[in-house]
């Protein structure tokens, strides 16, 4: 298994973040506002200078519309998590019917078992 260094982690978290941020046209200090923590900090965060607390890293997610695999997946090597990133990314890029329409599919398989 490959070794991950915590610098490595807080500078990817840290880009995500501040990508995200500014897609969501936030400044940081209205972020700052909405999470209930310093501007400094989400500077720090934002410029891999700091780590992240699990329920900040939470807070933001759920503000900024982050998933789970975009914050790990530069970090995952596991070819079946990999693969199955692949997919829900693919069924993530569709449009609401399209996905509804693969939701379907998936549980008519599902019960063909």
């Amino acid at each position: 298994m490959n070794s991950v260094l915590k610098s490595d982690i807080d500078k990817n978290f840290g880009k995500i973040l501040r990508d995200f941020r500014i897609k969501n046209k936030l400044t940081q200090e209205q972020l700052s506002e909405e999470l209930g923590i310093s501007l400094k900090y989400i500077s720090r965060i934002e410029n891999g200078n700091n780590g992240i607390k699990t329920q900040t890293l939470i807070k933001y997610m759920n503000l900024l519309g982050i998933t789970p695999n975009t914050i790990y997946k530069s970090f995952i090597t596991n070819k079946e998590v990999i693969k199955n990133i692949d997919l829900t990314e693919k069924i993530n890029s569709l449009s609401e019917d399209k996905k509804d329409f693969i939701n379907s599919i998936i549980d008519l398989l599902q019960n063909m078992n």
